[in-house]
């Protein structure tokens, strides 16, 4: 251990002096050692101690963060249900290094706490030396430090990843870290936890970026549709007067300007769209609006945020397809029975035996809603509040599925962590778990599956002593299990452990309540604002006979929402499925702004479209600069150009 410590400490002074003769750190990593034995005077070896802040100068820190502690609790609560079990904790420090949240699981908190990464510790680099969240605050740029690369030799058993946040106006404001106080893995294999921590940073930065402005109006675009909505599209919020009052970096990262540039600048300025066209798509919800360009005339898909109004004391019309009840209604067992006979017994069955650990088995086409269905039954149990736990038994790939459930030991197999990993099943005690498509799961781990039923108790891979749980069991499937079991793909004694009460959800086409269910959807996609459908659309609505069910209906109401001109969805703002339509659509060119104005397509996919065919455009068809220019492979470009009927007869004869 002496030796280990003494040849640390000789590296260091070989890069500080500059004579190392082998491998070098990277150049933040040698900045920082640099600075510990130049500006702080630190020495690797001598322990300096550590620097924690009483309760009430923590309570200080934690209450000048409140707005951003609302948002990142949220965020680190769904990180960490990602990396439960692997060994990591998760902490947030503000711009001083002080620890104000820590995240992990009971068993870390002792070694956490022992290593000194705990509520109210100073991780500065000054402190600490060379640290994941000390070395941020100085870098500004995420980064992870690993094992050895800490200055001090007491934290070269760490791993830590972390990333900074800023605030609207781009001053540092916390770091996001996520650290394991035993790294057994390369620094390599550090890649993937340093990119969640970058993820979520940029998730807390966008959320608090629209609460602080969430009385003012703020752009948001992207240049590719698919990022629209997601941590990474450009924001910008103006005033009134169509002032920039702050940016976030990917609004300056698309415009090619900085942050400073674009503050104080006119809104109008840097769109090719009137401040009068921009306030007057305003309203207390985000909508979408048609693609404009910048000055430089690059196509941007952008949704405007107006400021907060005060709600309508007026009801809407009964032309007004405005729900009658809340969207939170219909997220309860009661608002999810809707008037349908079916549904309703569905309810009645479903809370006679939610408390009385009868399992229930979900049947129905895919898209009908059986997950929504059991998150509304867990919240109405007993087990509310309690762990609730999804796994998709198609989508996990069969080599993964096992460990997935089960969870592991550290040495069950090549690349298992030290701390082995909780598996869902066990993620789910207490709780309830949900197992959607049960019926595509393999034989053999329906064999394990029924061995945890009937013993209570979880055998991890790898161990060889069972964990008890306790978890209320609900199982979905769209397949006919009694014919999976005639052909022998399926256990016959697991169905009827599975079905102590088989539950059939009704296809939309046969919901006798298409019509209310329609209006309260559309009043959940659209956050309440008065959507109005014209009479057309509406009947068109309720005569298609949607092969998607639910899923499909709420993915349309949520693209005419955003898209409708005037708040009133028509037949144009519908995809043409609906509408009895077929590709290829007949569409007009058109030399000024748009493009293609298309009589037939309605939602994101009739914006995309216009933006392939302006991009094409700009580009005189030149399919490799098109591709470049839009960030797509050229097959990826072609797919597109298919999926939209942009045929080659399209194309400009030279």
């Amino acid at each position: 251990m002496l030796q280990e410590m003494t040849a640390h400490a000789a590296h260091i002074q070989s890069v500080v002096q500059g004579t190392q003769s082998g491998s070098a750190p990277e150049a933040r990593i040698a900045r920082s050692w640099l600075r510990c034995v130049n500006s702080y005077g630190l020495d690797p070896i001598h322990p300096r101690p550590s620097q924690v802040l009483e309760q009430t100068r923590l309570r200080e820190h934690q209450e000048r963060l409140d707005d951003l502690l609302d948002i990142a609790r949220i965020e680190i609560k769904s990180l960490y249900q990602r990396i439960a079990g692997s060994g990591f904790a998760i902490i947030l420090t503000d711009c001083d290094g002080v620890i104000i949240n820590w995240t992990g699981d009971d068993k870390l908190s002792k070694p956490f706490e022992h290593i000194g990464l705990w509520l109210g510790a100073i991780w500065n680099e000054e402190n600490e030396g060379t640290n994941g969240i000390g070395t941020v605050l100085i870098e500004r740029q995420a980064l992870t430090v690993h094992s050895n690369e800490h200055f001090r030799n007491r934290y070269t058993h760490l791993t830590c990843s972390a990333a900074p946040i800023f605030d609207p106006q781009g001053q540092l404001l916390a770091v996001l870290d996520i650290s394991s106080v035993r790294c057994q893995d390369s620094r390599q294999s550090q890649l993937h936890t340093l990119a969640l921590a970058v993820l979520s940073a940029k998730t807390i930065e966008h959320c608090l970026f629209l609460r602080v402005f969430r009385k003012q109006f703020v752009l948001r675009f992207h240049h590719q549709l698919e990022y629209m909505g997601q941590g990474n599209e450009g924001l910008l919020a103006f005033d009134n007067s169509g002032r920039i009052l702050a940016a976030n970096q990917s609004a300056a990262d698309q415009l090619q300007q900085t942050r400073q540039q674009m503050i104080g600048q006119r809104i109008d300025a840097l769109f090719a769209v009137s401040l009068e066209a921009l306030l007057g798509h305003s309203c207390n919800q985000p909508v979408m609006l048609k693609p404009i360009c910048n000055t430089n005339k690059d196509l941007f898909f952008v949704l405007l945020h107006g400021t907060e109004r005060q709600p309508s004391n007026t009801r809407s019309s009964t032309a007004s397809i405005t729900a009658e009840r809340s969207p939170l209604h219909m997220r309860t067992l009661e608002g999810l029975s809707g008037d349908d006979p079916l549904m309703t017994y569905n309810v009645h069955c479903a809370r006679r035996v939610m408390n009385k650990r009868v399992n229930i088995l979900l049947t129905g086409e895919t898209g009908t809603g059986k997950e929504v269905f059991t998150k509304a039954l867990h919240e109405a149990s007993d087990r509310a509040g309690k762990s609730f736990v999804a796994v998709n038994c198609a989508s996990i790939p069969e080599s993964l599925i096992e460990s997935e459930l089960f969870g592991y030991k550290y040495g069950a197999f090549t690349g298992a962590r030290q701390e082995g990993r909780r598996g869902k099943i066990l993620q789910a005690h207490g709780g309830t778990l949900f197992l959607d498509e049960i019926g595509d799961m393999p034989p053999p781990l329906q064999t394990r599956l029924l061995r945890v039923l009937e013993e209570k108790a979880v055998l991890p891979l790898g161990s060889d002593t069972p964990v008890p749980v306790d978890v209320y069991l609900i199982s979905a499937t769209h397949r006919n299990l009694q014919e999976r079991i005639a052909i022998g793909a399926f256990r016959e004694d697991l169905y009827y452990r599975l079905n102590g009460l088989e539950l059939r959800l009704p296809a939309l086409r046969e919901r006798s309540d298409r019509s209310s269910l329609i209006r309260n959807l559309l009043a959940m996609e659209s956050d309440g604002v008065d959507i109005r459908i014209a009479e057309d659309a509406f009947a068109a609505l309720k005569a298609y006979s949607w092969p998607g069910n639910i899923r499909q209906l709420r993915n349309v109401l949520r693209t005419a929402a955003a898209l409708c001109e005037n708040r009133i969805i028509r037949l144009e703002d519908l995809p043409a499925e609906i509408v009895g339509l077929s590709l290829p659509y007949p569409v007009q060119r058109n030399l000024g702004y748009g493009a293609v104005v298309s009589n037939a397509v309605g939602g994101l996919a009739q914006a995309e479209r216009e933006a392939l065919l302006h991009e094409l455009d700009r580009q005189d068809w030149n399919i490799t600069n098109t591709a470049t220019h839009l960030g797509f492979s050229r097959n990826t470009l072609y797919r597109k150009m298919r999926k939209h009927g942009i045929q080659p007869r399209e194309y400009p004869v030279p």
